[in-house]
């Protein structure tokens, strides 16, 4: 038996089926030549991620959000860091006499 590939469209629409009951799980495998069990899953699959498809944007905002504040203050410990060094590097030059 071949394995075959199935779209998230594809999947979406079966399970969608599924879970507005319309037909049982047994004739919309057979509509859409799937087995049962495979409209099962994917039936409990979409149940389970439903909840965070009203959450995922401010979840994904609020995450990016607190990336930036981290890639900030790191680009601000890299500024001081060079600064530093810079001075430094001027300093050791004067002593040499390399200016």
């Amino acid at each position: 038996m071949v394995k075959r590939k199935h779209t998230n469209e594809f999947k979406s629409k079966v399970a969608l089926e599924a879970i507005l009951g319309e037909e049982t799980i047994a004739v919309i495998a057979q509509k859409h030549g799937v087995h049962p069990g495979q409209v099962q899953n994917w039936k409990a699959q979409m149940l389970k991620a439903l909840p965070s498809v009203f959450g995922t944007k401010k979840t994904g905002e609020s995450e990016s959000e607190k990336m930036k504040e981290v890639f900030e203050r790191k680009i601000g410990q890299l500024t001081m860091e060079n600064d530093f060094l810079k001075k430094k590097f001027q300093n050791f030059l004067g002593v040499r006499g390399l200016k």
